[in-house]
């Protein structure tokens, strides 16, 4: 018997969209608070240059993109509640920090910001911003209700923390209803004393997922949707 089948995805521009988690200087960033947990992994998948790849993309053919940010304020360090060992670490190092929900004066150039190389295709003012998870998934934010108002039912899944928040989301999608496709290179993990953070999301993944591809795969689905397009 085949205990690993591969549905795979087939992309229809009307209702597939690109999300992306975590797209911040914090964790794209050299001077990021948590760039050094996954750097190896970002460099070693060539992660940076592999998101902007898809997000030229799906903009490129019209996909609609949604970006699931994670940002703290003050308040938060109000939580009684105590924390798991990331949410805590996140805490400590001041991760994705912002000054005020109200405001962004302090956010062009922060951690929580976004890479400059990314800001042309996010601030575009096309790509759906949800509110800020504050967990790992989506059901502290909005993500779930913004796809579902504009139909979309499948889903390209990418973000720099693998096996954590890109994770997460894709479980929740799954819950969900949605089709998923994951990106294994567009993505990156930490390792800690039990093994490797992006193996173990990559091998949940592909019991998961309905798809796992490379970015020149997926870029490669995208581009035929646009060439059909473009012969109808």
């Amino acid at each position: 018997m085949n205990f690993h089948p591969n549905p795979g995805m087939t992309i229809d521009a009307s209702r597939t969209a690109l999300v992306l988690t975590d797209m911040h200087n914090d964790f794209l960033s050299p001077s990021g608070a948590a760039y050094g947990l996954i750097a190896k992994s970002l460099s070693e998948n060539n992660t940076v240059d592999n998101l902007e790849r898809l997000l030229k993309a799906a903009k490129d053919a019209g996909l609609k993109v949604f970006m699931s940010p994670h940002y703290y304020y003050p308040h938060d360090d109000q939580w009684i509640v105590p924390l798991g060992a990331l949410e805590q670490l996140a805490h400590d190092i001041g991760l994705v920090r912002r000054k005020d929900p109200l405001s962004v004066e302090d956010l062009n150039g922060s951690g929580a910001d976004v890479p400059e190389r990314f800001k042309p295709y996010i601030h575009d003012g096309r790509t759906v911003v949800t509110s800020p998870h504050k967990a790992y998934g989506t059901s502290t934010n909005d993500m779930i209700m913004q796809l579902h108002r504009t139909r979309i039912e499948k889903i390209i899944l990418a973000g720099p923390v693998g096996n954590l928040c890109v994770e997460a989301h894709m479980r929740d999608f799954i819950e969900h209803g949605f089709e998923v496709a994951m990106i294994s290179d567009a993505t990156a993990g930490a390792q800690n004393e039990y093994g490797d953070g992006y193996t173990a999301a990559l091998i949940n993944w592909r019991f998961m997922a309905n798809a796992l591809w490379t970015t020149e795969e997926a870029v490669a689905q995208i581009r035929r949707v646009t060439a059909i397009r473009m012969s109808a």
